[in-house]
């Protein structure tokens, strides 16, 4: 961070009292009202949101996936 903000402790203390009071959250909203006042926001919206919960540690379990797998329709991988 420039030096001309403070120190970094002090930055940050700021932003996540900042954060749990909801002030960026009415600065976000009052950014986005005044958009789309002046028709440069497009409210048209498209979430990709997929999921897949796994056990705590399902990441480090072995696998027996009994060999190789063949891809079908992917000649010469």
């Amino acid at each position: 961070m420039p030096e001309r903000f403070g120190k970094w402790n002090t930055i940050y203390k700021n932003f996540d009292r900042w954060a749990k009071d909801g002030v960026w959250a009415r600065v976000l909203e009052r950014v986005q009202a005044l958009a789309d006042e002046s028709g440069e926001l497009d409210w048209v919206v498209s979430v990709d949101s997929t999921i897949a919960r796994v056990h705590q540690h399902g990441a480090t379990l072995p696998r027996h996936t009994g060999g190789a797998i063949e891809l079908a329709g992917r000649a010469g991988v």
